[in-house]
């Protein structure tokens, strides 16, 4: 009887336990979600924001190809990490992948020593959920080799070089981009094409069609782009006004009171598109490799995307509708959003959230429906879409009802990340890539 007991009690074991991969997931999410709150914390700025998340995964990304055959590694198609020689034995490669996340982001965010709580908390989960210390502090020294690695690669990518090159100054003319009110900021990341790309071939390899040249004369197409600005912004409906604030995405918002000046931090577009990819990647119920790669994946489509957009941005240097506006129509006028401290053409959201979205219908597929909670935490509802496309769209003409872009700038930033997306889903299909599900 008590064999029969015994051998009762192994079998429901390994029928029932759940795989390492599903117990382990859970903690993903949270893991790149800490990420995101140290960068708003540092109110890291847009482009900056998709470089940190790729390299924090790129190196989780490593190890678990390392360890399941079936996910293709970074080391095949980018050239952005090279190999780590691992000498560690006898380690749980999900713990190390899991941990390695929070690791990289420790060692190149600004404040990444605020990530060194969230490690003891997925020590803690970890024990609590029956993994030994040993195998923990293993997979741990795994995952520092790989970041520290992986910190020295991202060293080399230009970004250390941004501070030492010349301060930008604003181009003179009616036509060029100047800082907007209310904090007239100067022009963010303006060297940020320099950066190397980690998926595409060069910052400018997706040029996008010319901007509408600038006029003002009223029987110009430009005149009639800023017009359609300025009525748009003056009949906004509820639905408009809302979409807009839904993916307003703007790091550090500036709000007046009287002669105060008062800062909000906020997600920013990357953040909310990494947040869609965790629930997205819950939905789908994907094992933790298979999140950690799409993670990735939709991590190096941003940053790429934002190298791309950025050098379009201070090549064409135009200027934003609120300056226009307040010249040609009133003086008053002033957005819904707040204006963003760059050059106008393209718009970014336009750009990245198209790209993304073509990659995560590759990885998840067509019409995935999906409730998107990212903005709860800034009081704003949950919302349900249809398709990854479906949100993209909804971004990208959020930047004409809040006031900040010219239709052109959209539309042909969506044709931009369209093209990005596309050659980066052909270079991963010819690596091996495959859908998730």
């Amino acid at each position: 009887m008590r064999r029969t007991l015994l051998f009762l009690l192994i079998f429901s074991q390994s029928v029932f336990a759940k795989p390492a991969g599903e117990e382990l997931r859970k903690h993903l999410q949270p893991a790149v979600f800490s990420v995101t709150m140290v960068m708003i914390h540092d109110v890291v700025n847009p482009p900056a924001a998709s470089r940190f998340y790729t390299y924090c995964l790129l190196g989780a990304h490593e190890i678990v190809a390392r360890n399941n055959k079936q996910i293709i590694a970074p080391t095949n198609f980018t050239k952005s990490i090279n190999p780590v020689a691992i000498g560690t034995k006898d380690y749980d490669y999900r713990i190390a992948a899991l941990y390695c996340i929070l690791e990289t982001g420790r060692i190149i965010i600004p404040s990444g020593y605020m990530l060194e709580e969230d490690q003891k908390k997925l020590i803690i989960a970890l024990l609590r959920e029956g993994h030994s210390q040993a195998t923990i502090d293993k997979s741990i020294a795994v995952a520092q080799e790989v970041a520290k690695k992986v910190a020295a690669d991202a060293s080399t990518d230009g970004y250390l070089k941004l501070s030492t090159r010349l301060r930008y100054r604003p181009k003179k003319g009616d036509a060029y981009w100047y800082p907007t009110p209310p904090g007239y900021i100067e022009g963010v990341e303006p060297h940020w094409k320099t950066i190397r790309p980690v998926l595409i071939d060069s910052c400018g390899q997706f040029v996008p069609k010319r901007p509408v040249e600038f006029s003002k004369d009223s029987s110009s197409a430009f005149y009639k782009l800023a017009k359609e600005v300025y009525e748009v912004g003056k009949n906004l409906t509820e639905q408009q006004r809302f979409i807009a604030s839904y993916w307003d995405c703007n790091p550090f918002a500036i709000n007046t009171s009287g002669h105060m000046n008062i800062g909000f931090k906020k997600i920013s577009p990357g953040g909310h598109w990494m947040n869609i990819t965790g629930i997205a990647s819950s939905k789908a119920k994907l094992d933790l490799d298979k999140g950690i790669m799409v993670h990735s994946l939709v991590a190096a489509t941003l940053m790429d995307a934002f190298i791309s957009c950025w050098d379009e941005k201070y090549r064409s240097n135009r200027v934003r509708p609120e300056t226009v506006i307040n010249r040609l129509f009133d003086p008053q006028w002033q957005p819904l959003l707040q204006t963003p401290p760059f050059p106008e053409y393209t718009s970014g959201h336009s750009v990245v959230s198209t790209a993304v979205a073509e990659t995560l219908t590759f990885l998840l597929g067509d019409n995935f429906t999906f409730r998107d909670d990212t903005e709860v935490i800034f009081e704003l509802p949950v919302r349900d879409f249809k398709s990854f496309r479906q949100a993209s769209e909804e971004a990208a003409v959020s930047r004409l009802y809040g006031g900040i872009h010219f239709r052109d700038a959209i539309e042909n930033g969506q044709e931009q990340g369209r093209a990005i997306g596309t050659f980066i889903l052909e270079k991963l299909k010819k690596a091996g890539v495959k859908p998730a599900i």
